[in-house]
């Protein structure tokens, strides 16, 4: 099995690339994936993904753990490239799963591994696995990408055919930073999940602006009837103080 659209294409057996943009993706390729057996490289800014580059590498695989930019057609037409989205698609399609399933009251999802194509999360899955949504927003990254570790060696070791998805389409829009901002809630625990789902390094928290500042908030914790947070504030600029 090729898996890629251009089947003259050559490719090295052995080699396989994978594409992570966050702190955590680069922890599994040092700590786990360069130790399998086999070529692995990695790339963790757009700059180092070309077609050239991806050619003089020549993998069986790309594994895109979270990468935060569209890979190019050619790309993605010329060999098999796997992605990890944090829903059970078609449900989740599109932007923010974890941000979106937490907000809709899910507490566990799936990690789908799929055939990346050029439109977004409409690929072939190969397989899908059980990820709890527990914990703050960094915590359930840093789960997602060891689970992504062995459903990578899986696919690699039993070659696996992705078969089309199913079911009807549930789109999730990407958030924008100022979509953190806290405003009415319903109730603590609302609150509580609101924080812990933007609670994630590159991310921006949850926040508040009051009186000329902004107040950030991390590492909630609800218990006894009341949130315990650590809260960050800094000065806003004069400009940027008007309240929302």
């Amino acid at each position: 099995m090729t898996g890629a659209s251009n089947p003259g294409n050559q490719f090295d057996s052995k080699a396989y690339l994978v594409l992570g943009s966050k702190p955590w993706n680069r922890r599994l390729f040092d700590e786990l994936l360069s130790k399998l057996d086999g070529r692995w490289s990695y790339m963790g800014e757009p700059a180092q993904l070309s077609a050239s580059s991806v050619s003089r590498i020549a993998p069986r695989y790309i594994f895109s753990l979270h990468w935060s930019w569209r890979v190019p057609a050619d790309i993605i037409n010329n060999f098999e490239c796997v992605c990890f989205h944090m829903t059970d698609v078609p449900y989740g399609r599109g932007g923010s799963p974890l941000q979106n399933l937490i907000a809709r009251g899910h507490r566990d999802t799936k990690l789908t591994a799929l055939r990346m194509t050029e439109q977004f999360d409409a690929g072939s899955v190969y397989l899908k696995e059980t990820l709890s949504l527990d914990g703050t927003a960094e915590e359930i990254y840093i789960r997602a990408t060891r689970l992504a570790g062995s459903m990578m060696k899986r696919i690699i070791l039993e070659e696996m055919a992705p078969v089309p998805q199913e079911g009807a389409v549930t789109n999730f829009k990407r958030r924008t930073p100022e979509e953190s901002r806290i405003r009415t809630s319903a109730s603590l625990k609302n609150l509580y999940d609101f924080i812990r789902m933007l609670d994630a390094e590159g991310y921006p928290r949850a926040f508040l602006d009051h009186e000329g500042f902004r107040l950030e908030f991390s590492r909630a914790a609800l218990y006894d009837g009341r949130i315990v947070a650590d809260v960050t504030i800094t000065q806003l600029a004069k400009n940027d103080r008007i309240q929302k």
